[in-house]
């Protein structure tokens, strides 16, 4: 109609009655309703002036704004919406090379992400949403998807739709077209909907519904270029489809409607941008946002009390909240217009996935099932990541020899040697144990197996005060704590919440794997997956027990109900699961050029500093008179010279910095059977528990000399000198409970505050004392 960027609105004159109002625009008038007339920004001359920087008469401005905005209307802002499960983020990774985490659950999308790319001539901002099953104001995710639709009026949105679960997905379709804004319904995975024998015309119901609807399979790319362009046509207003559509929820709702959409004519400026509709309909179904906005009017007290009056009348003619009836009128509509455009299958499309879960979810064999997977995991991790394993020993050990080989000795040398290659090589050492137990994880989550965990596992975390949701974060935490903690927004209720967070650190992330594989490793290497396994089964435990004291103790209320999807069985692609791997892998690899390497650097130097000069040159000295001594034959020569550095080493070690801080402080671990090293690599931990092993690396291997050819296994060998196996099971124990990461603590008090935050650092470790103390002390009983 001419209402674009850069051109100039003149009011013409108003009409008798003061609505609508006539306005002139490139050289013709058009008359609007006030009412559609707010949804056109206009800016004055000087607004104008001063947005471009210029200052003249009116047709300069007028030119300079027009280059201003000149290739801007390019830009398209997408939001994708839609259920749990419909294959959104898949979409989202697709579309934009991304790869945000993908789970066959709900809960994976805790919170907005956004990614831009070009696509037939235009820029795509798009902004990938929580999954989320209506637009009400029950959970987090439902509150956020709504604000951001009406705060930020998305040019397009596409809603994903699963192909394979039409009606209840079309629910949030129905609250999109009550909102009035332009979308595109992606009818994802509609391989599988072909393949169950279903006949479909979304070509009909997306014209009943004025709404484009377009097939895509997004793990696989199919349909997404062409939906891409539909995007454009909607934009550009050239798609046939798109028309405004009201759904009838029946002559006694529509009279509601009308009566509050009457009063909200007066609260223009509170109610802009949003559709009076859809805002009227919240209003009759006493929704709290809704009434908190009106509640900011003029008139709020005469509308509420039309709202009022008007609920009361439909509960009274139908028996039942006006929420149920407008919900039954949804679900009406959506049925209507199935029975004219789907035709169901003969087929149980639903028959492979509940003989599945007859097996996997039996009230007997459910939980061995579960415990015999994890097992295979773990075992998994060992058995095949060995090899790899001795192949990144053997480079990092090359290339230090390498390195002591063919350069001048002094402090650079020791530093790259002792500070970044010990260090840093001790930890990419497991990076292939990380993929494969990712590897592993991304399956059960891609299949939906992990939803079936949650169900599972509901009756025990009805003990602690949770429920089978809550079981979705923890098992995350196998991951990494940190977005663990994130997921925990699935959780409506703020106690289920607090509570999954404080005991979320006992599960043992990935983080922790390279302590276990060391230990386990030089300890108990027949054993290797049964003790893992243990370390793991200890962390679930510890999650438990103090779940149940915190439940007694910090949170009284009663419990949510257990409400969760279980999905049908998907074989996720080898690409999505590959890429979930490797992202996680990256994610590791990131570290060891980051935080670990700065770590393991700053521990090298306060090993090395202070530097003591005269000790130093007494022990070159007694080196020179060794090499002097001509009745010594080579052998022991070489012995006293070994001995010479061992002890110099030695003597620095204990005088450094870090010897110093370790010795002040080994009263704390004396107890438990650790020495001032051990209880070092633990104060790194907190850092980030993969610089425990660099920080062992450093300060145990520390002591031998660099120019022998040392073992693939040089650590586990002088760890096995130092410690007993119960002492190494202690250590494990210890890193499995006490504080988490840096990053972990900052997640939680993002999350519910730093107060928590402090709490959960102090509680773990005093835990994790207390609880090695006692094994040490039973241990004593019998030894």
């Amino acid at each position: 109609m001419g209402f674009i960027r850069g051109k100039v609105v003149k009011t013409v004159k108003n009409a008798p009655l003061n609505d609508p109002i006539e306005y002139a625009i490139m050289g013709y008038e058009v008359s609007l309703r006030r009412r559609e007339a707010a949804f056109v920004e206009i800016v004055s001359l000087q607004e104008a002036s001063d947005i471009v920087g210029v200052s003249g008469e009116l047709q300069e401005v007028v030119e300079e704004f027009a280059k201003h905005w000149k290739g801007r209307d390019k830009n398209i802002n997408v939001a994708l919406v839609g259920n749990p499960n419909a294959g959104k983020t898949t979409f989202f990774n697709y579309v934009s090379g991304s790869s945000e985490r993908v789970g066959n659950y709900g809960g994976v999308t805790v919170e907005a992400k956004e990614a831009h790319f070009r696509f037939g001539g235009y820029r795509f901002n798009v902004v990938d949403l929580p999954g989320t099953y209506s637009l009400s104001a029950y959970s987090n995710e439902e509150r956020f998807v709504r604000e951001y639709i009406m705060n930020n009026a998305p040019d397009v949105i596409i809603n994903i739709v699963d192909a394979s679960n039409l009606e209840r997905n079309l629910y949030l379709s129905t609250q999109l077209i009550d909102m009035d804004i332009k979308g595109i319904i992606a009818l994802n995975m509609y391989d599988e909907l072909e393949r169950s024998g279903a006949q479909f015309d979304y070509r009909k119901l997306g014209q009943m519904i004025g709404m484009p609807i377009l097939p895509t399979v997004a793990a696989k790319g199919k349909g997404v270029k062409e939906l891409l362009q539909e995007v454009i046509e909607v934009y550009e207003g050239r798609s046939e489809y798109v028309r405004h559509v009201h759904i009838h929820y029946g002559h006694d709702v529509e009279e509601g409607i009308v009566a509050i959409r009457a009063g909200l004519e007066k609260e223009k400026d509170l109610v802009a941008g949003i559709s009076p509709r859809f805002l009227a309909l919240k209003l009759l179904e006493r929704d709290a946002e809704a009434l908190r906005l009106i509640a900011r009017g003029r008139e709020h007290e005469r509308l509420n009390q039309t709202c009022r009056e008007q609920t009361a009348r439909i509960e009274a003619l139908y028996g039942e909240p006006v929420e149920a009836v407008v919900t039954d009128a949804k679900y009406g509509f959506i049925s209507g217009a199935l029975k004219e455009t789907y035709l169901e299958p003969m087929v149980d499309k639903h028959r492979t996935t509940r003989y599945i879960d007859s097996l996997l979810t039996h009230k007997l064999l459910g939980i061995p099932l579960f415990l015999l997977f994890l097992f295979v995991t773990f075992y998994s991790t060992f058995a095949i990541g060995k090899y790899p394993m001795a192949w990144i020993e053997a480079g990092v050990s090359a290339l230090g020899n390498q390195i002591d080989t063919h350069m001048a000795g002094g402090m650079l040398k020791d530093l790259l040697i002792g500070g970044i290659i010990d260090g840093v090589g001790g930890v990419i050492v497991f990076l292939p144990n990380i993929l494969i137990l990712f590897l592993f994880i991304s399956f059960m989550e891609d299949t939906g197996y992990m939803a079936r965990a949650a169900f599972i596992m509901d009756k025990l975390m009805h003990k602690i005060g949770l429920h089978g949701k809550s079981f979705i974060p923890l098992i995350m935490g196998f991951g990494c704590n940190v977005p663990a903690i994130m997921a925990t927004r699935m959780l409506e209720n703020r106690n289920d919440r607090l509570l999954t967070i404080l005991i979320n650190p006992f599960m043992s992330c990935s983080a922790r794997l390279p302590v276990y594989t060391l230990f386990v490793g030089a300890f108990f290497p027949t054993y290797s997956a049964v003790i893992l396994f243990g370390i793991y089964l200890s962390g679930i435990v510890a999650a438990v027990v103090m779940g149940k004291l915190f439940k007694k103790i910090l949170f009284y209320k009663e419990e949510a109900p257990f409400v969760m999807e279980l999905p049908p069985y998907r074989l996720p692609t080898a690409r999505t699961t590959l890429r979930h791997m490797w992202h996680k892998g990256k994610q590791y690899l990131k570290k060891m050029g980051g935080i670990i390497m700065i770590a393991s650097i700053l521990i090298w130097a306060l090993g090395y500093f202070p530097v003591p000069e005269e000790r130093q040159a007494a022990y070159v000295q007694q080196r020179e008179e060794i090499a002097r001594q001509e009745q010594l034959d080579k052998e022991s020569r070489e012995e006293l010279l070994a001995e010479s550095h061992r002890q110099e080493r030695f003597e620095r070690q204990a005088t450094s910095y870090i010897g110093r801080i370790g010795k002040s402080l080994e009263p704390i671990w004396a107890p438990l059977g650790l020495d001032w090293r051990a209880g070092v690599s633990i104060l790194t931990g907190v850092a980030a528990k993969e610089v425990v092993v660099s920080t062992m690396s450093l300060l145990y291997i520390g002591e031998e000399i660099e120019t022998e050819k040392e073992s693939n296994d040089r650590l586990s060998q002088r760890l096995k000198s130092f410690y007993s196996p119960s002492v190494a099971i202690l250590f494990m124990l210890f890193i499995l409970l006490y504080s988490p990461c840096f990053a972990a603590i900052i997640a939680v008090s993002k999350e519910v505050g730093w107060k928590w935050g402090l709490f959960v650092m102090g509680y773990t470790t005093a835990l994790a004392w207390g609880a090695c103390y006692l094994l040490k002390t039973i241990q004593g009983w019998f030894v």
